[in-house]
C-alpha cells in the first residue's frame, strides 16, 4: 500500500511580526525558498491570507507594502509541491473572507451544486404537496415501475451521466440512460447488476461493480445514490 504524502509538511503559527524582522537568519534555516501558505493576523484575528512560492521572501515584502503596518503576528504552512496550492488558499478565503483580501477565491474545476440542490428542494417539496391532496407521487410511481423493471436507477436520477468499473486491469465504461436503464456494448440493460454481469460473465452486484463521478475527480459506487 502507498504512503499518502502530506499536503502540508510542516508549519509554524502566531509568529510575532518583530521576529521577522530581528531573526530572518534563524527564521530562514527553516523556510529556506520553499512554498505554501502563509496568513497573517492582527491582534488575535486573521488579516490576510495567500500562497508563495518562496514564503520568506513574500513575508519580507509584506513588512513594507500595504499590509505592512496592519498585521502584527504570522503563521506558515510548507506543502509539498504546489499542485493544490491555489485550491487551498481559496477554500481559506471563502470559509473566514479576511479583511485584507480584496479577491475572493474561485475554484476552476469545483462544480457548484447549489442549483442542483435547489431543483431537488423542489421536487421533494413537490411530492409533499401531491401527497397532502391525494395524488399519485412520481416518486411512488418511479418505485412501482422500479419493482417491475430489475430494480432500475431511475428512483435515483434526473439526468443521463457516464459510469465507469475497473475490471482485470482495465477501465469498462458505460452509460446511464435517463430511464434508469444502462448502456453497455450496444446492450441496454435494466440495471446494474445484469449491466455487470454482462462484464465478468457471472453474478455480480452492479451497485458495488460500478462508479459514477460524484463529484470532478470523485468516482464512487453507484451505492451511494442509494443512500
Amino acid at each position: 500500500m502507498r504512503k499518502q504524502v502530506p499536503l502540508v509538511c510542516q508549519h509554524v503559527e502566531n509568529i510575532s511580526r518583530e521576529a521577522m524582522a530581528e531573526f530572518q537568519d534563524v527564521i530562514r534555516r527553516f523556510v529556506r525558498r520553499r512554498q505554501g501558505i502563509y496568513a497573517l493576523h492582527r491582534k488575535g484575528k486573521l488579516y490576510y491570507v495567500g500562497l508563495a512560492s518562496d514564503l520568506l521572501t513574500r513575508l519580507k515584502a509584506h513588512l513594507k507594502d500595504r499590509h505592512g503596518s496592519s498585521w502584527d503576528r504570522f503563521s506558515l504552512y510548507l506543502t509539498i509541491g504546489d499542485s493544490h496550492l491555489k485550491e487551498l488558499e481559496s477554500l481559506i478565503l471563502r470559509v473566514t473572507k479576511p479583511t485584507g483580501n480584496k479577491v475572493k477565491g474561485t475554484f476552476a474545476k469545483s462544480e457548484n451544486l447549489k442549483r442542483r440542490l435547489a431543483a431537488d428542494i423542489k421536487s421533494v417539496q413537490r411530492e409533499q404537496y401531491n401527497g397532502i391532496i391525494g395524488k399519485v407521487t412520481v416518486k411512488a410511481r418511479q418505485k412501482s415501475e422500479e419493482k417491475g423493471k430489475g430494480h432500475k436507477l431511475n428512483a435515483y436520477i434526473r439526468r443521463p451521466f457516464k459510469i465507469r468499473a475497473d475490471y482485470k486491469g482495465r477501465i469498462v465504461r458505460a452509460t446511464v440512460r435517463k430511464d434508469g436503464a444502462i448502456r453497455f456494448g450496444g446492450q441496454i440493460y435494466n440495471s446494474p447488476s445484469l449491466a455487470a454481469q454482462a462484464v465478468v460473465k457471472h453474478g455480480c452486484n452492479g451497485w458495488y461493480f460500478w462508479r459514477y463521478e460524484r463529484a470532478p475527480g470523485d468516482w464512487v459506487f453507484l451505492n451511494e445514490l442509494r443512500k
